[in-house]
């Protein structure tokens, strides 16, 4: 474990090609393992393959979110805030874990913080990201 985040990083360049539907579904089951506040998994991820989808939410944040556009996936980490009150930390945890995996997949990933950041001086990231991917009002995403 320890070499593994030894050589985690933050990776901004993805190759140009799709990844395999099987590391997908690896990824799939390392969030529904992950471990939650009383066992209740607020969270839902939503895997986004599509180019399009993935270039609309390059804009999300004026800075910081642009890289989306080249990567082959997305993940948007969602909670239900009225499931926990440790929404945060539960999808926080399953979050890295995802990544975790993803590094052991040979596969590299960088955090795009959306709560709580502007999409623009109306909007908040937030609301842009579940306005694109019509995300439940009753979700919120990370």
């Amino acid at each position: 474990m320890i070499e593994l985040l030894r050589r985690r990083r933050s990776i901004r360049r993805y190759e140009d090609r799709p990844i395999e539907r099987e590391k997908i579904e690896v990824l799939m089951e390392a969030v529904l393992r992950s471990p939650s506040s009383r066992g209740l998994a607020p969270w839902s991820f939503i895997f986004v393959e599509d180019n399009e989808l993935l270039r609309r939410l390059s804009f999300s944040k004026s800075r910081g979110s642009e890289f989306l556009k080249d990567a082959a996936l997305g993940v948007a980490v969602c909670a239900d805030e009225t499931v926990s009150d440790c929404w945060i930390e539960d999808a926080s945890i399953a979050s890295i874990i995802l990544q975790l995996c993803a590094q052991a997949l040979g596969l590299g990933t960088c955090w795009i913080q959306v709560r709580g950041r502007p999409h623009s001086s109306e909007k908040s990231a937030e609301a842009y990201v579940k306005e694109v991917l019509q995300i439940p009002e009753a979700l919120r995403v990370l």
